[in-house]
């Protein structure tokens, strides 16, 4: 018989956040070379959008120019 010992879940944050004025953004992760493929996010009825491939984080902020 073993013990199973669960570990705590770490709430960790984002490596990056970015506000923008739009609600629809495009990330291809920075850093030239080493970033990823360019994808479209779009916030839908949230004010905020995370990236699938680096976890930046979009806030929309409409006070911000763009």
């Amino acid at each position: 018989m073993s013990d199973v010992i669960s570990k705590p879940a770490v709430a960790t944050e984002p490596p990056e956040i970015i506000y923008v004025a739009s609600t629809r953004v495009a990330c291809d992760g920075g850093d030239g070379a080493l970033g990823h493929p360019r994808v479209y996010l779009e916030m839908g009825e949230e004010d905020r959008v995370e990236c699938p491939y680096c976890d930046r984080l979009y806030v929309y902020r409409p006070d911000r120019k763009r």
